[in-house]
């Protein structure tokens, strides 16, 4: 697959996952030198990684947040909370995924992340 191929795929999944408006406003919002990372980004996160067949979107999800969560990357995991509720995470799922952070990357790292999750969750009107 050509970088642009993977570029227009990558958008497309990014899209569906994360929501038109967060993914427009991240471009706009892009100069020309910002626009390399939302390249790379755009490129291997969502065209190659994401575009994997191995694993369904939801399990991408779960497997996004806990890996963020345990790098300490909390505002990601806002973000990513809610694309994981449009790949059809319940809130139980990501509770245990959330649990299973606490305690394998411990209660501080794992307070961080549920709450995250939980602003994540309240503007999505569910907590």
């Amino acid at each position: 697959m050509q970088d642009s191929e993977r570029f227009t795929r990558g958008l497309e999944i990014r899209r569906e996952v994360l929501g038109d408006e967060y993914v427009d406003n991240n471009l706009s919002g892009s100069d020309e030198f910002m626009m390399t990372f939302q390249h790379i980004v755009t490129e291997l996160a969502w065209g190659l990684a994401w575009d994997g067949a191995a694993l369904d979107k939801k399990t991408k999800s779960i497997l996004s947040i806990g890996i963020l969560a345990a790098l300490g990357r909390f505002e990601e995991v806002e973000i990513y909370t809610n694309g994981a509720l449009a790949t059809g995470v319940t809130v139980d799922e990501l509770r245990d995924v959330l649990t299973h952070v606490s305690v394998y990357c411990g209660t501080p790292t794992g307070r961080q992340a549920f709450l995250a999750a939980h602003r994540a969750l309240e503007s999505a009107g569910i907590a």
